[in-house]
């Protein structure tokens, strides 16, 4: 990888935030002779060329698209997208190329990214005025010989360091910008099970009862989340104990983690005046309210330990080991939970980079309150540089093959994701619901509006303890895939384009996955009838994962009720 800077970079940008930064600077075939840079009223604009035939894969848990070949892209941080313009729960500025080479910009912008227009030619311009090119064939041939470039507008700033990724592979380009963050999160063995969120109104009692049932009907469960209920105010929060429904926390929490659970515990970072925190937090936070609460800086040292300090001794010291960072993704859209880009904060940032940086600076903050406790959490916005914080993606919005295809992008970006489940259309729903959970980064099944257990209501128990039993048969192979993605940056979930960079037909292919190192996963939807047609691409040899029957490479037709899943074999 190499660093090149252009123009002045802005202070406040990922890098200065990751705490395992690792640049190691290695020589790189692209020159710095393809960027062109200038400033302009709107802020800084990069372009630089694109030869015939490259696609564009990247820039963060994209939900709405997978291939962004000649597509703009604004890189703005949104809890709702709703078109396949750039916005996201986690934006990151770094794309990669079927070219053999991947760049990330460090930038804390909402940054434009134009993938593929064409420019005028200085060299055929100065032709035309100098009497060249009179007729009208060589006037077409002069307009369709016109550069191809990718044009970056990164407002307000006045330069930005780019770092340029080399490799083979897709595969081979995302592991080196893992590993420029520090390399994949380091992720706990009970982190790879299954967790079960609990309905927000229960209070122990009803949660106990539910750890229970799980235990008595032989459903393999290692984590339970506690959803809003738990705290005296929760919109915004107190981060203090609800002691009506929770009397006892240090009771409840033992008698979980004596039934083998690990406790994680939902919450969002806007304080609540009633909170012991408000005042304490008061001179380091945002000058906008939201959600009628304040807005704590975390990059100010004093309002991180405040808060650290706090969800130490009330949850930690009491055995809770993971969380959940609610709404941090708000960004400027969403009314009364969104404070605006024009807000300040007292590092002196502006509310746009905050936006930014924000489930990042929270999520390190939170991991100082775990100290040396490993945990496996959740986080609604986190951004570049961000892979090695063992924090997995979620999101309010519910569409199947949206989430899926969250799946598959989330490998080109340093992001783990979960495609939860939350509510079931059907029973069919359910199931193919809970498989996709089951092949991903973080099994997650998400019941915090549901007064009752998904698969209870809709009749297919069995099915789903078989899908979880599925799941921890899976979990030799996801422990060496964590493993190596913390030593060498190679994502656990990746899209078929990252391995097979050379094949064209993966290109487009954005509802299957590579799982681990040698699975194939090509979930199915509810009303396909069970079918479906799956790709395995040429240049390996596959078998069925059920039957271990081998077959052909290319395309092939499927009908099952279970989840399609293919091994590739030496």
């Amino acid at each position: 990888m190499k660093k090149f800077t252009l123009g002045t970079p802005d202070e406040f940008v990922p890098s200065k935030f990751c705490d395992n930064f690792n640049y190691v600077e290695t020589d790189v075939k692209y020159p710095e002779s393809n960027f062109r840079y200038r400033k302009t009223k709107a802020g800084f604009v990069v372009e630089f060329p694109m030869e015939p035939g490259t696609q564009v894969f990247g820039f963060g848990l994209q939900l709405k698209q997978f291939n962004h070949t000649g597509s703009k892209l604004k890189l703005c941080v949104n809890s709702d997208p709703v078109s396949k313009n750039g916005d996201s729960h986690a934006p990151v500025p770094f794309f990669v190329t079927n070219k053999g080479y991947g760049m990330y910009f460090d930038t804390a912008r909402y940054a434009d990214f134009y993938c593929g227009k064409r420019k005028k030619s200085m060299k055929k311009q100065e032709n035309m005025i100098e009497g060249g090119g009179d007729t009208e064939a060589e006037l077409y041939k002069i307009r369709l010989e016109n550069d191809m470039v990718m044009s970056v507008l990164i407002p307000i700033s006045e330069g930005v360091d780019v770092y340029v990724f080399e490799g083979d592979t897709i595969t081979d380009i995302v592991k080196q910008y893992n590993m420029l963050s520090g390399g994949g999160a380091d992720v706990p063995d009970w982190g790879l099970g299954m967790m079960y969120r609990c309905y927000t109104r229960w209070n122990a009692e009803q949660i106990k009862k539910t750890a229970d049932y799980l235990r008595e009907a032989d459903i393999p469960c290692d984590m339970i989340g506690v959803e809003p209920g738990w705290h005296s105010h929760k919109y915004p929060c107190t981060f203090e104990w609800n002691l009506e429904g929770f009397p006892d926390p240090k009771g409840f929490v033992s008698y979980l983690k004596n039934k083998g659970y690990h406790v994680n515990l939902w919450e969002h970072a806007y304080t609540h005046p009633e909170s012991c925190l408000y005042d304490k937090l008061y001179p380091y936070s945002g000058d906008y309210i939201t959600m009628s609460g304040i807005v704590p800086d975390f990059s100010i040292p004093e309002a991180k330990k405040i808060f650290a300090d706090h969800h130490k001794s009330e949850c930690v010291d009491i055995g809770v080991d993971g969380f959940k960072l609610d709404e941090c993704d708000s960004g400027d859209y969403v009314g009364s939970w969104g404070f605006p880009l024009l807000s300040e904060f007292p590092s002196g940032m502006d509310g746009e980079q905050y936006h930014s940086l924000f489930g990042t600076l929270y999520s390190k903050t939170i991991l100082d309150a775990l100290g040396d406790k490993p945990t496996y959490s959740l986080v609604r916005q986190i951004g570049a540089l961000a892979s090695s914080y063992p924090f997995v993606l979620y999101s309010d919005l519910y569409d199947h093959r949206e989430f899926v295809r969250g799946v598959v992008n989330s490998g080109f970006a340093g992001l783990l994701w979960s495609p939860e489940v939350r509510f079931c259309f059907g029973t069919e729903d359910c199931i193919r619901r809970l498989q996709i959970v089951a092949m991903s980064a973080m099994c997650l099944v998400n019941a915090w509006n549901y007064d009752g257990i998904p698969w209870v209501v809709h009749e297919c128990e069995e099915e789903a303890r078989e899908i979880f039993k599925l799941r921890y048969k899976m979990i030799p192979r996801l422990r060496a895939a964590f493993d190596k993605y913390k030593a060498t940056g190679k994502p656990p979930m990746r899209a078929l384009v990252m391995d097979y960079t050379s094949d064209p037909e993966t290109y487009k292919i954005d509802d299957q996955w590579l799982f681990c190192d040698d699975l194939l996963v090509a979930p199915i939807f509810p009303g396909t009838e069970d079918q479906r047609d799956v790709y395995l691409p040429t240049g390996a040899k596959w078998v069925n994962y059920y039957t271990d029957e081998p077959v052909e490479s290319g395309w092939i037709h499927v009908s099952t009720k279970d989840i399609p899943i293919y091994r590739r074999v030496d």
